[in-house]
Formats: structure tokens, sequence, C-alpha cells
């Protein structure tokens, strides 16, 4: 592992760059058309003016550095009738209802609505959650000033809703658009869903979701994400999960594409014997970033979490793994457990790992782990005898490794589109990676 470079500007007083300006000009002119509380985006916009973009200066952002997005100007969405039937084919062949949005806008020709399920939308009722923290997230003080629509998803108490895609679109082939979709899901008490979220698109473009998710007492929530947005792409994800007693949030992210990418998840446990998996696998290759950044919150006793995040490198990829437990004072006998391994097929990859813990309860059992290696020459060399080719051999191993991560994915829908996802990227970039010397 090597210490990232050191760059960026002082937490506050940032000089203004073309992107943030672009931002704040576009929000100026829109500001009477958006819907929502004015007062809430205002307060947004002026967190921004404030203190501009996130560094390294700043603790969770120390190994990821978002001036290459700083440098550029997004725009609003040309509107092609064209491109949503275009970008459709980017996404998982799956079938079942699906909610669309195109360039952070819901696309109702492209999307099959559930039966069951009440689906609202953030800009036809306005109403921001109350789980998100503009004040203290930069991105999401940036979400929250520009989102324009989002779905709004109610599954009713005892209510099993089945299986549900939420994907989002972005094309940047004829200029740079920048999207801040505004979801909100809410389970009713002893409620079900399997959501799967995808993101995915064209060209160079800025996707910067922000998720809010209420999981009443005994509720269950499967959440899949898949993030393959184009290479040129910045992606920008922040999740909020709210789980109360009993209930349990089922979550498991996979990272492929993005120049850079982060995905941070900020969950809470708010009532005895919740639960939150929070596993993920990050695959990446020429030059990509990946972050994935976690804060979980303890906050009654007797709660379980879990973390398995997995690393696959090639080429000059970094990725990196932030995962914070915080457990309160009251959440007595908390189980919880994160672990990060990173898999690095490059001697030029890196990974920066920084997993931690926060108690003041005396009754738990928490533990967390770290390890970095390469390919093992041997196991190579016994594939490669049995007259396995290389490249299968080294698919098999790199498969191996991720059997951890995909094993914790409980529905058996989700966890083939995971492997199809992955196999895909083995065939367009993983073979040609260069191996690490022992």
């Amino acid at each position: 592992m090597r210490a990232p470079s050191q760059t960026g500007g002082p937490r506050g007083g940032h000089t203004p760059d073309e992107a943030l300006t672009a931002f704040l000009s576009r929000y100026d002119g829109l500001r009477a058309q958006l819907p929502g509380s004015a007062t809430t985006r205002d307060a947004a916009a002026a967190v921004l003016r404030e203190h501009g973009w996130p560094t390294p200066r700043d603790e969770a952002w120390h190994y990821t550095n978002i001036r290459p997005l700083a440098g550029l100007e997004f725009h609003e969405s040309l509107a092609d009738t064209d491109m949503g039937a275009r970008l459709i084919g980017l996404l998982p062949a799956v079938v079942g209802p699906r909610l669309i949005f195109v360039d952070g806008r819901f696309c109702a020709e492209l999307s099959v609505l559930p039966r069951d399920i009440e689906i609202g939308s953030f800009a036809g009722e306005g109403v921001f959650g109350t789980l998100a923290r503009p004040a203290r997230d930069r991105l999401v003080a940036l979400n929250t000033m520009l989102a324009e629509d989002g779905a709004v998803i109610d599954v009713p108490a005892g209510f099993d809703g089945g299986f549900l895609m939420l994907a989002q679109l972005t094309s940047g082939r004829q200029q740079r658009v920048g999207s801040h979709p505004r979801h909100r899901v809410r389970l009713g008490a002893g409620a079900r869903l399997v959501l799967l979220e995808v993101s995915a698109g064209e060209g160079e473009y800025l996707n910067n979701p922000v998720i809010e998710i209420e999981v009443a007492e005994r509720a269950h929530l499967t959440h899949g994400r898949l993030q393959q947005d184009s290479p040129q792409a910045f992606h920008l994800g922040t999740v909020y999960a709210d789980v109360a007693a009993e209930g349990v949030y089922d979550g498991f992210s996979l990272a492929l594409g993005a120049r850079l990418g982060r995905t941070e998840i900020h969950a809470r446990l708010g009532g005895p014997e919740a639960a939150v998996h929070l596993n993920a696998a990050q695959i990446m290759g020429g030059t990509q970033l990946s972050d994935f950044t976690t804060a979980i919150a303890h906050d009654a006793p007797n709660c379980a979490s879990r973390q398995t995040v997995k690393s696959v490198l090639t080429g000059k990829a970094r990725a990196v793994f932030q995962g914070r437990i915080e457990v309160a004072r009251i959440a007595q006998k908390t189980d919880g457990y994160q672990m990060n391994q990173a898999l690095l097929l490059s001697p030029d990859a890196e990974i920066n790992s920084k997993p931690e813990l926060e108690i003041y309860a005396d009754d738990v059992k928490c533990s967390h782990g770290a390890t970095v290696g390469a390919l093992d020459p041997e196991q190579l060399f016994y594939l490669r005898s049995r007259g396995i080719p290389a490249d299968a051999a080294r698919m098999m191993l790199v498969r191996a490794f991720l059997t951890d991560a995909f094993e914790a994915v409980s529905h058996e829908g989700l966890r083939a589109v995971f492997e199809h996802a992955v196999e895909g990227w083995w065939n367009t970039t993983g073979q040609n990676a260069e191996v690490s010397p022992s």
C-alpha cells in the first residue's frame, strides 16, 4: 500500500472552480422551478458556497481527490428523445417491474410500474426525506440543491413487494451532463422488497444520486447496487438507511465502472435485534478509482452488522475502503464485523484500507481486518499444468477470491446479475491485466 498524494485546497475558503460555479449558477437560474423546499435548497447551496468541494484535507476524503471533476463544467440534459431507448441496452436483462430515470428524470415510456407497490415521484411530491445530512455531506448538498426528480417507493406493512429495478441512465455523448436523482424507499412493518439499483451511461457525465431508506419493524430490504457507469464518468452516490427493531437491510454493491466512483453508505440500527449487511466488490482497471465508504451506527442493543468488501485491481487502478462502526453506550450485545480483502493483479495497482471501531458499550463483539495479496503463482501453475489456458486460470482464481462476497447475496436473481456483470468485465478488461510478480 502507498500513501496517496496530498493535493487540494484548504477545508474552507475555496477558490470557485468551473464545475462548482456552473452548478451554483444553474441553481440560481432554476430555483423558482425546482420542486420542494426552497429553504432546504438554499441552505445546501450555502454549504457549497462556504466550503466548496471536499478535498483530501477532509478526513473522510483523505484517499479520494475529486479535483478532476472540479475542473469540468456539467450541463443540463439536451432531452434527446431517442437517448433513453438507446441507453436501455446497457441494463441487465431482467424481467419484472422497473423504474427508469434518464439524466435524472423519470422516463414513463421505458418504465414498467409494479402493481401493488405505491410509487410516487420527488418531482410530484417535492418532499425531502429526514435522513440525509447536506450540512455535513457536501455531495449530498449538491444533490439537495439541484435534484429534479426521483422515485418514492412505499411498500405497505406486511406486504411482499417482490422484485423491482431502479435504473439511472445518463448520457454525456453530446455534452457533459450532471444528474442528481433523489430517491426514497419506505418499508412498512413486516414488509419485504428486493431492489436492484443500476447506474449506467455513455460518455463523460456526473451521476450524483442520493437514496434514503426506512426499514420498519421486522421489515426486510435486499438492496443490490450495480455501478457500471461509463469509463469517462464520475459516480458519487450516497445511501442513508435507518433500520427499526428486528428489521434487516441487506445491501450488496458491485462497482465496475466510472473514471472516479464513490459510494458512501450511512446505516443506523435504531431498534433492538436489527441487522445491517454492507457487503461489496470493487473491480477496477486502467486508471480507475473506486471508493467504498461506510458508517454503521449501532444505537440499540442486540444488533448485528456485517461487512465483507473485496477489491480486484488491475493496471494503475486504485481502490479505497473506509468502514466505520460506531457503538453507542446503550448498544450492549452488539455484534459487528468488517473485513476488506484486496487482490492486486498489477504491480501498479493500489489499495487504501481504513477500518475503524468506535465503541462506548462494554458488552460487545466487534472485529475488523484487512489483507492485500496477488494471485498465487503456484495455483496458476497447477491450473496451467492441467491444460487450462492462462486467461481461464486467472479468471478461476479471481472468481474464487470473489466467492465470499457473492455468497453474501442471498437472492439468486441478484447474484446472477452480479456474476454476469463480472464475467463481462473480465472479457473486456480483466483478461488483459498484467499479473503481479510474487
